[in-house]
C-alpha cells in the first residue's frame, strides 16, 4: 500500500474569484493545469465579482 502524503507536500494555487489557496485533490489530476476555482461556489460567482459597476441615475 502506499504512503500518504501530507497536505502541505500537495501542490496548491490560489482561487481566481476569493483568491484562497487550494491544494491539488486527487480528482483533479488529469486536469490539474486547467483547474481555476476552489469551489463550485466560486466558479459560479466568478462573473459577479469582475463585472463593472453600473453608476445609479
Amino acid at each position: 500500500m502506499p504512503r500518504m502524503r501530507h497536505k502541505a507536500d500537495l501542490p496548491s494555487k490560489p482561487c481566481l474569484t476569493c483568491g484562497r489557496p487550494f491544494a491539488w485533490r486527487k480528482k483533479w489530476e488529469r486536469d490539474w493545469e486547467n483547474v481555476r476555482y476552489c469551489s463550485d461556489k466560486c466558479r459560479m460567482t466568478r462573473g459577479a465579482s469582475q463585472s463593472p459597476a453600473v453608476p445609479a441615475d
